[in-house]
C-alpha cells in the first residue's frame, strides 16, 4: 500500500511540473505575440508620421515656389507674404483612424495633430562671413559680439565661435588672402573639430545649450555666404549688422517696413543714421534659403522635422533635414 502511494505523489509532482512549464511557455507566447504587436503599431505610427511630415514639407515647398514665380516681377520677400504665414495645429486623428472607412468617426483613432512653420533663414546673421580669407574681417567679428551682447551670451562666447569654426573650416592654401574669397571654399580638416552643419552642431566647439538657445533667433549658418534680409531681419540683427545702429534705429526699420515692404536696401537708409552705408554684399530684400518647420503630435509625443531649402530660381532644393522625437509631458 505504500509504494502506490509514493507513485501517486511521483505523478502529482510531474502533473504540477508540467502545468508549470505550459503555464510558462504560454505567458512568453503571449508576451512575445505583444511585443510583435507594439512594434508593428511603432513602425506603423512612425512610417505614417514620416509621411504626413512629408506632405507637410511639400506644402512649403509649393508655397515658395508660387512666392517664386511671383518674385519674377520684382525679387522682395518680406513678412506679409503667404510664406511667413503658420500654419496653425490642425487635427488629423481622421487620416489616421485604425481603420479606414468613410463612416469612421473622429474617436476611431488616435489624436494627432500637425503644425508648421516657414521661416525665412536670411532673416539671421549668417555664421559663414566669419569663415574664409586669412583673418576674420573686424566688421564681421564686431557683429558677433554686438549679437552675444544683446543676447547676454557669456563672456568670450564669440571668440569661441569665431575659432571654432575656423579650425574647422581652414582656409584653402592658395588664395586664402585673395579679395572676395568665398566662405564655402574652406577646405576640410584633417586634424580640427568636426564641421557643424547646423547652429546646434555648435555644441562641437564648446557652446552650451543655454547660450545656444540665445542666439538661435539671430544667427545661423547657411552653406554659402548670404546677406541679411532688412525686411524679415529682427532688430537684433539689424543693429548688429551696421556700426552705428542702435536698437532705436533698428526698430524704425522694422515699424517702416509694416506699412511697406523695402523695394531696395536704398530704401532703409531713412531710418539709419546718416552716416550708416547699407552695402549689397551684406544686406538684400529678398532671400534664397528657408527653414521648413513641421510638427507631428501624436498622442503622447510630438515628432518634429526641420527641414532647410534653398530656392534657386524655380527649383526648391531641399539641402538638409532633421528630425526630433519627443515624449511630451502630461
Amino acid at each position: 500500500m505504500i509504494r502506490p502511494r509514493k507513485q501517486g505523489g511521483a505523478a502529482l509532482l510531474t502533473a504540477m511540473i508540467i502545468v508549470t512549464l505550459i503555464a510558462s511557455l504560454a505567458a512568453g507566447m503571449v508576451w512575445q505575440q505583444y511585443r510583435a504587436v507594439q512594434i508593428e503599431a511603432a513602425d506603423r505610427a512612425r512610417a505614417q508620421s514620416a509621411w504626413i511630415l512629408q506632405g507637410a514639407l511639400d506644402w512649403a515647398r509649393l508655397i515658395l515656389l508660387e512666392d517664386a514665380r511671383e518674385n519674377r516681377k520684382k525679387a522682395v520677400d518680406h513678412l506679409g507674404e503667404p510664406w511667413a504665414v503658420p500654419l496653425a495645429e490642425a487635427r488629423l486623428s481622421t487620416f489616421l483612424a485604425a481603420e479606414n472607412s468613410t463612416a469612421a468617426s473622429e474617436d476611431d483613432g488616435p489624436e494627432a495633430f500637425l503644425s508648421g512653420s516657414i521661416e525665412d533663414a536670411q532673416s539671421r546673421y549668417n555664421l559663414r562671413a566669419l569663415i574664409g580669407g586669412a583673418k576674420v574681417p573686424e566688421l564681421e567679428q564686431r557683429v558677433l559680439e554686438r549679437l552675444c551682447s544683446q543676447v547676454n551670451a557669456p563672456s568670450g562666447t564669440a571668440a569661441i565661435i569665431i575659432n571654432g569654426l575656423r579650425a574647422a573650416f581652414p582656409a584653402p592654401a592658395s588664395g586664402a588672402s585673395a579679395p572676395g574669397a568665398a566662405a564655402s571654399d574652406a577646405v576640410i580638416s584633417d586634424n580640427g573639430p568636426l564641421q557643424p552643419a547646423g547652429l546646434d552642431q555648435l555644441a562641437w566647439l564648446g557652446l552650451d545649450a543655454d547660450t545656444l538657445n540665445r542666439l538661435q533667433p539671430y544667427v545661423v549658418l547657411l552653406p554659402k555666404l548670404t546677406p541679411v534680409n532688412l525686411n524679415t531681419a529682427p532688430r537684433e540683427v539689424i543693429a548688429a549688422l551696421f556700426d552705428g545702429v542702435d536698437l532705436a534705429s533698428a526698430e524704425r526699420v522694422v515699424q517702416g517696413r509694416k506699412g511697406r515692404p523695402l523695394q531696395s536696401i536704398a530704401e532703409a537708409a531713412p531710418f539709419l543714421p546718416a552716416a550708416v552705408k547699407v552695402e549689397a554684399g551684406r544686406a538684400s530684400v529678398d532671400s534664397s534659403f528657408f527653414i521648413v518647420t513641421g510638427r507631428l503630435r501624436l498622442e503622447e509625443r510630438q515628432l518634429e522635422q526641420r527641414s532647410l531649402i534653398e530656392r534657386q530660381g524655380l527649383n526648391m532644393v531641399v539641402l538638409a533635414r532633421e528630425r526630433v522625437n519627443q515624449l511630451l509631458d502630461r
